[in-house]
């Protein structure tokens, strides 16, 4: 079985689905599937070394040959979302030429990031179906729901133009998938009131590798030692972007409101286009209580998430039920309580409440926000989690891929 995979980001890139690329294409070799892959140049979360390195390299294959790498040389992505919006229409009329020429595929699949991989996948694969006179099925994995998240992030009105204009990708996006793969019930119940068929929707939840990602003790955490945190402190972490829908400005505020307690002390590992900023009104401000840094790599995650007495995650008001945060796994992995500062009505609220993974509060309420660290802070000794049964369960790398790997060998025809 061969797919097609057309994607906006890839490795070595760093974002918030990494790891499942990694761990599908780690499925589909194990199962004998080769995937053959089109992406521009790297640019999110990689060094410019690296992206020089990476300009050389038009071709690869990794994984024994089951996976195949064309890439394209493409300008840099930066933070102006014109430009942003331009280098996304070059990556797709690229990959569409591209991806149109390939021989014997049996399948096209693509995550929705950035959400016009859908639409251009499905084009994709219409025009081979045609070139091949037989179906090529489309398989769309929706992490992230356009263009409910412009307007819930106030990048768009809705009604507006760009808003229709994103009715009409995800509408056609969603009449030409065969199998549209949703991350959770919220998602689901979203896509079907816009008209989509219940049949053709599956449930995965996005995983955690819980075999790599585990509690590690604070005596044993290096990270302490190599970025000076003090082990006897109460340590309130984030780790995530600063972006739109986020909100993670609160975490800051969160810092300024304890500034004069010496005993509590904020931790962040951060990206995204404000980064910079939070950086900036961090120094600015002179918050000694914070100490703030770049991202670590993706296998120092269990570090990362081991590091708090309890672990952030924010959105802004009325953006949790567009997306689901994937660190939210890592964080229960570690066995780490969550103060989440998102919406009441989320999925993420439900699966914290579920799993007794900790505790959700208003979003963009600061004051709720302190309150809930408060409470923590001053029962910190009772302080528990133990979320990882339920990761095990649930969201675990090993039942969620073969969950994947089924639905795409069905829907090609091609189970065994």
């Amino acid at each position: 079985m061969r797919i097609l995979r057309l994607h906006g980001y890839y490795f070595p890139e760093n974002t918030s689905d990494s790891h499942l690329d990694d761990d599908l294409e780690e499925g589909y070799a194990k199962n004998g599937i080769v995937s053959v892959n089109y992406a521009p140049t790297p640019t999110r979360g990689v060094t410019k070394q690296i992206r020089r390195e990476y300009k050389k390299k038009k071709y690869e294959e990794r994984r024994d040959g089951h996976i195949i790498i064309h890439r394209f040389s493409m300008f840099s992505e930066g933070k102006n979302p014109i430009m942003r919006a331009l280098r996304y229409m070059l990556c797709n009329i690229k990959e569409y030429f591209k991806g149109i020429k390939e021989k014997d595929i049996d399948l096209v699949y693509c995550i929705s990031t950035p959400p016009t991989q859908g639409m251009l996948s499905a084009m994709v694969a219409k025009k081979l179906s045609k070139k091949y006179k037989r179906h090529v099925p489309f398989v769309y994995n929706l992490q992230d729901i356009f263009p409910d998240s412009l307007v819930t992030t106030n990048l768009a009105k809705k009604g507006g133009i760009l808003w229709k204009i994103g009715r009409k990708i995800e509408n056609y996006t969603y009449k030409n998938a065969d199998k549209i793969i949703v991350i959770s019930e919220s998602f689901k119940q979203n896509i079907m009131e816009k008209g989509v068929p219940e049949e053709k929707i599956e449930i995965v939840s996005n995983w955690i590798d819980d075999g790599a990602v585990s509690p590690i003790s604070r005596e044993k955490n290096p990270v302490f030692d190599e970025f000076g945190i003090d082990r006897n402190k109460f340590i309130v972490l984030y780790a995530g972007n600063f972006g739109a829908s986020q909100g993670a400005e609160i975490v800051i505020d969160a810092a300024e409101h304890f500034r004069e307690n010496s005993d509590i002390h904020f931790v962040i590992f951060g990206g995204g286009a404000g980064f910079d900023s939070a950086v900036e009104r961090i120094k600015a401000s002179s918050l000694e209580n914070v100490t703030v840094n770049p991202y670590l790599p993706q296998e120092r995650v269990g570090e990362v998430y081991s590091l708090g007495d309890v672990a952030i995650i924010t959105c802004k008001n009325g953006v949790g039920n567009a997306g689901m945060p994937s660190k939210t796994w890592s964080i229960m992995a570690c066995n780490t309580p969550i103060i989440a500062s998102f919406d009441t009505d989320s999925e993420l609220a439900r699966i914290i409440e579920k799993a007794g993974a900790g505790v959700c509060v208003e979003p963009e309420s600061v004051d709720a926000l302190t309150e809930a660290i408060e409470d923590c802070f001053k029962n910190r000794e009772n302080l528990k989690c133990t979320a990882r049964e339920y990761i095990h369960k649930n969201s675990s790398k090993a039942v969620n891929v073969e969950k994947n790997i089924k639905i795409i060998t069905a829907v090609a025809g091609k189970e065994k």
